[in-house]
């Protein structure tokens, strides 16, 4: 039986080869938001610099904005951008599929060819073998590590820490600075109380007074 899937061995090695890295591309996917969503369970302490940088991006908007109106899309966004080195993982995932379809391509082709050289059907069948069962492998692979289920638990994890953890402490914060700063708070939202103060207490002056008050700087002065 050996023998005959050696007998074409070039496009058995190709097929295989496209199998193994099309699996592999889902065994990467599926390592890498495994250990998102469990960093996600502990987002406080987490070193995960792309989690660090959500959070400070997210603490930024909500300074600036005051809040995040629809933090389910700004969480998406950073699903969306989320990079294995320089590879985005949607990339990945793509190339995964893409590596099981040229696969079967190749095990076409090389059906093709033989039924051209008149081959007979046990020097074919070997084509059709390998690719029902990378097929099956690559569904049963997909199904068992399940990268949508996944990409959506971590959705759900760091939308519920950004809505109900992090933005009630970001208010906290706030609320505490202002018990603590509260003149400077005030000052900060209205910063011409100074600058009207001023143009009132030289309002209460008659013209006279303000007169004399004219000439005893111009003496001070010289």
């Amino acid at each position: 039986m050996f023998t005959i899937f050696f007998e074409h061995r070039n496009f058995m090695v190709a097929i295989l080869a496209l199998l193994f890295a099309s699996i592999i591309c889902q065994i990467v996917m599926g390592v890498i938001y495994h250990r998102l969503i469990w960093e996600t369970e502990h987002m406080s302490t987490t070193g995960n610099k792309s989690l660090q940088q959500l959070k400070l991006k997210f603490s930024g908007c909500c300074k600036i904005n005051e809040r995040v109106s629809n933090v389910t899309v700004f969480v998406d966004r950073f699903i969306s951008h989320m990079k294995f080195g320089i590879v985005p993982l949607s990339m990945i995932k793509h190339l995964s599929g893409q590596l099981m379809l040229l696969a079967v391509l190749v095990a076409g082709i090389g059906a093709c060819l033989s039924i051209i050289h008149n081959e007979t059907f046990l020097s074919i069948a070997p084509f059709y073998v390998i690719s029902f069962l990378g097929l099956y492998c690559y569904f049963a692979v997909s199904s068992l590590i399940d990268v949508p289920g996944k990409i959506n638990i971590l959705r759900i994890n760091l939308v519920d820490y950004l809505e109900n953890h992090l933005a009630n402490r970001l208010e906290q914060t706030e609320l505490d600075m202002k018990l603590v700063n509260p003149d400077t708070k005030e000052s900060n939202e209205n910063p011409s109380l100074e600058t009207s103060a001023v143009q009132d207490t030289f309002a209460a002056f008659s013209g006279t007074e303000m007169e004399e008050l004219e000439l005893l700087l111009q003496e001070f002065l010289l």
